[in-house]
């Protein structure tokens, strides 16, 4: 049965045209009250529809922005290209972190979704299309960015890293690694989908041995790149790709304790998404796959900004590109496409 705007009203303990004048903002509601409001949405998980209401009038003039670990530099400095750009034209952005947790994802669109924002960026740790397609209410503005689903319903924002992971498996097959792994992000996620996609791709052209040992997965969060880290050496990996940034500057740091030299005793090709001394230190030994993180900020506020005052324009996916900076030439950068 379809929850009403009646049993909001209900589980708040407050009248139908308050949780209206919540929702719409059309009325001086206390914080109190309001909380409460919010809390009965989520709890009920209702969705008003997004075409009863006009999301061109009366704006908030606030963006909201899901994320999946506030803690990460990845997304705080994403975060920060955002919300730079979001203020030079007029917004502010609400942050909600999700931790790489469906529910707690789930429960923040709702919330976001229910009045509190014109518009809404998502970096999505959901698997199901389904399940997220049915939060979003009919019209509502919303962004995907650097996580996107094969279906194409929402504008999207990311990053292809396609060549650059291929490019830097032919790279350490050329100089003759022959066993290369992989540590990737959450299975689940589309970025990881199309890293560990390049990676076999190219482990099979190169004609090296594919063995689903050499692939490990973490969830791109703290300290989940040492065990995999631990199963890929105890395979006798002679190279390692990294990725995602905040893993590879873990196992930078853990390489370097274990007293295992990089580009001596191993080969290292690591995503760099954020500014770290550990980077710097590091860069003349090991491949790097750099990427745009300020410019995929500063596109999701553009494109999110553009829905907002259109929620009915097309659909627009924009592909950014890394860039490939092996070790061995100094100073040569190389951006790639898919």
């Amino acid at each position: 049965m379809k929850v009403t705007i009646s049993d909001v009203a209900k589980l708040a303990g407050v009248s139908t045209a308050t949780v209206s004048h919540t929702i719409n903002n059309t009325r001086y509601v206390s914080s109190e009250t309001k909380e409460k409001v919010y809390r009965a949405i989520a709890e009920l998980g209702y969705t008003p529809d997004a075409s009863a209401r006009s999301f061109r009038t009366g704006k908030k003039k606030i963006i909201g922005f899901i994320v999946p670990d506030i803690a990460n530099k990845f997304f705080a400095t994403m975060i920060e290209s955002v919300e730079k750009y979001l203020s030079a034209n007029g917004y502010q952005l609400i942050i909600a972190n999700t931790r790489e947790n469906m529910e707690r994802e789930e429960t923040n669109v709702r919330l976001l979704t229910a009045g509190m924002v014109d518009g809404l960026l998502v970096a999505s740790t959901m698997e199901d299309f389904q399940r997220f397609d049915a939060l979003i209410p009919t019209g509502f503005p919303v962004v995907l960015v650097d996580r996107i689903f094969d279906t194409k319903k929402f504008s999207s924002v990311c990053v292809s890293n396609f060549q650059p992971i291929y490019r830097s498996v032919c790279r350490l097959a050329a100089k003759g690694d022959r066993r290369i792994g992989i540590i990737g992000g959450l299975p689940r996620l589309s970025s990881t989908k199309e890293r560990i996609s390049a990676y076999r791709q190219a482990m099979a052209d190169c004609a090296l041995p594919e063995e689903e040992g050499l692939i490990q997965y973490g969830d791109s969060m703290e300290k989940s790149a040492q065990g995999c880290l631990d199963r890929l050496l105890e395979r006798g990996c002679d190279a390692i790709i990294v990725c995602q940034g905040l893993m590879a500057s873990e196992t930078i740091i853990y390489l370097h304790q274990k007293g295992i030299q990089l580009s001596r005793d191993i080969d290292l090709v690591s995503f760099v998404d954020y500014d770290s001394e550990v980077y710097t230190l590091y860069a003349d030994q090991m491949d790097s796959i750099i990427q745009p993180v300020e410019e995929l900020g500063q596109a999701a506020g553009e494109q999110i900004l553009k829905r907002v005052e259109d929620p009915e324009a097309p659909i627009f996916e924009k592909v950014l590109t890394s860039a490939y900076k092996p070790y061995s030439q100094p100073g040569s950068w190389s951006h790639s496409d898919r």
